[in-house]
């Protein structure tokens, strides 16, 4: 379940693998707000809002893996997780505002779903 970070943003999200293909699965739910170069990115930390400096919630280098651009902000999203990224390393999904390094929500990642 996503929490607000910088900006309002709530649901689901599930972690669905599919061979040896990882996904993103973002519920009907799903909702954040509008803004600038908004990506999908999974994180190191299982708790990204609590870990990081408010009001923006900014992350490091280094503890995050960008997944790909944010679709829509509202709504059911898929994302397929590259094959280089190892989803063992990171504990959660964050949307992130590239351009000025906001988090606007996270959630922690949640139990694989096969499929």
């Amino acid at each position: 379940m996503f929490v607000d970070g910088e900006h309002p943003t709530q649901g689901q999200v599930t972690l669905v693998q599919e061979g040896e293909q990882y996904f993103l699965e973002f519920a009907e739910d799903f909702q954040t707000d509008a803004g600038p170069d908004l990506f999908v990115v999974l994180h190191t930390s299982d708790d990204v809002i609590g870990t990081t400096d408010p009001p923006a919630h900014g992350i490091e280098e280094g503890d995050y893996a960008t997944i790909a651009p944010l679709e829509a902000v509202t709504g059911t999203q898929r994302y397929p997780i590259p094959a280089d990224v190892n989803v063992a390393d990171y504990q959660s999904v964050a949307i992130w505002c590239r351009q000025f390094n906001a988090t606007f929500g996270a959630a922690a990642l949640p139990v694989i779903s096969e499929q």
